[in-house]
């Protein structure tokens, strides 16, 4: 299945000076087969290392960072010459690797040549104590799930998705219809991969729950692994209170929805260690609506949006029969599963630093407050249901004036004297 992080590893690729690439990303969500992929299609070979399998060179760091001895032990490995120029060399669940991330530095200074992709579903929560981190030594690279661009692409709509990716909103509104049907799948079936690759080919929603629920186990069985045993129960309580924070109308994180007493400081460590392994998504109220956004977010104010929609649906018991219901999908959990695909698609663009923002003393909010690389505020307000009134949105616009306004809905697109009305299925031409 194609993914668009494939275009900017090929820019990686030829970047000069190129340093190692730091690929990250939750587990399953596609590394390991788009790093494969990317190197089957633009290498010769491909040296494949992970260090979570047995006999894997664990240890391979720990003795120096001699580069000629790491390649000479890579070579015996994999079986293979490693040719710099011609091979692409990647360490999986490089985190598993003592001193693996330290290396980085090393190899970047001492045998630029080669061409070195380092990834991990949990590299922000597994770097060893005392490990020094490569700063300005390499590049990163995020992968999410697949956004629902690759999900038209999946479903094998190519001239859809060309109209998607060349932003032809006035066009894309003559497959409203089919888009909005493709929508509901999505908001049903998410992006992981493994769960897009099995309905494209067998259209079984049955077995699409069947793996998102597999792969909820396999991420609590992350937690009991990797997690530290002190923070473990509350790691586990923040997860599964996510469903019930997302559906109130005012999804703000509680404290006090995890359990009646909760405190900040008892559950902040569980909180970051789930940020940190890309299974959740912190985002901060913003207090003013002006630039820098970050100068003014309130760090005790969040919202926590989980990694995938289909996986959220999947911790609610959503059952499939709402695919059927006509648009009841979108208002599902007072319009949670909508935000979260709007959130979804929005952080595909790393380039944008997404917040929300409340004001008139908390008693108006903005669903999202967005800073693009242009140095715009641009207002997001998310429309679920049919009615598309929204006076905090109004009130904003008129408080602040901002150049653009975007209401995404399911309403056709629409440019009016003050916003745009944005479909939700084009949401990612923002």
């Amino acid at each position: 299945m194609y993914r668009t992080k494939h275009n900017e590893l090929i820019k990686w690729k030829i970047s000069n000076p190129r340093k190692p690439l730091i690929f990250l990303g939750a587990r399953q969500v596609g590394k390991t087969y788009l790093l494969k992929e990317f190197g089957r299609k633009e290498y010769k070979q491909v040296a494949y290392i992970n260090f979570e399998r047995p006999g894997a060179p664990k240890n391979l760091f720990e003795v120096d960072f001699d580069a000629d001895r790491i390649f000479t032990v890579l070579n015996a490995y994999c079986n293979l010459k490693i040719d710099a120029e011609n091979t692409l060399i990647i360490f999986d669940e490089i985190q598993e690797a003592p001193k693996g991330i330290t290396s980085l530095k090393y190899l970047y200074e001492d045998a630029p040549q080669y061409h070195i992709i380092a990834a991990g579903s949990l590299l922000g929560v597994g770097i060893h104590p005392g490990e020094s981190f490569p700063v300005g030594k390499v590049d990163f690279m995020k992968l999410y799930p697949m956004s629902f661009y690759e999900f038209i692409l999946a479903m094998q709509e190519t001239g859809i998705a060309e109209l998607l990716e060349k932003k032809d909103l006035a066009n894309l509104n003559f497959f409203n219809k089919k888009l909005i049907n493709y929508l509901r799948y999505y908001l049903y079936i998410g992006g992981m991969p493994e769960v897009v690759q099995d309905f494209a080919l067998n259209r079984d929603w049955q077995n699409v729950r069947k793996i998102q629920n597999q792969i909820i186990t396999s991420y609590r069985n992350d937690f009991s692994k990797h997690a530290p045993n002190e923070i473990l129960p509350r790691i586990n309580m923040v997860w599964d209170s996510i469903p019930a924070q997302l559906s109130k109308e005012n999804r703000k994180f509680i404290y006090g929805v995890i359990k009646e007493g909760a405190r900040a400081k008892d559950f902040e460590m569980a909180i970051q260690w789930l940020t940190d392994a890309g299974l959740l998504h912190k985002v901060y109220n913003t207090s003013k609506a002006s630039l820098p956004l970050v100068a003014y977010q309130e760090l005790s104010a969040f919202k926590l949006y989980h990694n995938d929609v289909g996986l959220l649906g999947a911790m609610s018991h959503l059952n499939a029969k709402t695919i059927a219901e006509g648009n009841s999908i979108f208002t599902e959990f007072k319009g949670a599963l909508t935000e979260q695909y709007v959130y979804q698609q929005l952080i595909q663009n790393e380039s944008l630093s997404i917040y929300y923002h409340t004001f008139g003393n908390s008693k108006y909010e903005l669903d999202f407050l967005v800073q693009n690389s242009e140095d715009e505020i641009i207002p997001m307000e998310v429309k679920a249901g049919e009615c598309l009134k929204s006076n905090s949105f109004r009130l904003f616009w008129q408080k602040n004036n901002p150049k653009k306004a975007i209401r995404t809905s399911l309403a056709d697109y629409k440019e009016e004297e003050w916003m745009t009305n944005i479909p939700l299925y084009a949401v990612s031409s923002i």
